[in-house]
């Protein structure tokens, strides 16, 4: 690699991290779904949200990590362009290109505890823990200490058998 290409990488490496550090949020959902064995499907997620304008930003980040989805989120209400979101959902995108991104490159902020969190679950997924209704209690209470600490839908649920 030639000297101002890897430049060029280290700068976009650290402006994906500022970016992720002020737009970004690594999200793990428990969805209720009668058609899984287990009635629950975990939902773990690596999202960046942008107004309509800042598009082309979300498309180098895309680019950048050869994975993932850019989705509009059409708005009605009084704001003048709609969301967009990049989001990566596959577990292997997660674990073999977004989580080694960001071990490598540490973020700044708060995200780094929701982060380290996250790449615990998704190892646990990839290790089929979830499938068991113990691993997906484990799950659960790890996402309680996510994104400002709400407690799982998951373990909330009338569905949800809780054992000490």
């Amino acid at each position: 690699m030639r000297a101002e290409n890897q430049q060029e990488r280290l700068r976009i490496e650290q402006w994906i991290l500022g970016f992720t550090d002020g737009e970004g949020c690594f999200s793990v959902s428990f969805i209720k779904n009668k058609t899984t064995k287990t009635g629950w499907q975990i939902f773990p997620e690596f999202v960046i949200t942008q107004g309509a304008k800042s598009l082309p930003a979300l498309e180098i980040i895309k680019n950048y990590f050869d994975c993932g989805n850019l989705f509009v989120n059409k708005r009605s209400d009084n704001h003048k362009e709609h969301l967009y979101r990049y989001c990566v959902r596959s577990l292997d995108d997660l674990k073999t290109k977004v989580i080694p991104f960001f071990k490598k490159n540490s973020l700044k902020t708060y995200k780094r505890n929701d982060f380290e969190i996250f790449s615990r679950i998704v190892e646990m997924m990839s290790e089929r823990i979830h499938l068991k209704e113990s691993g997906r209690n484990k799950i659960a209470k790890l996402v309680e200490g996510m994104n400002r600490k709400k407690q799982s839908r998951f373990l909330k649920s009338s569905d949800t058998i809780r054992r000490a």
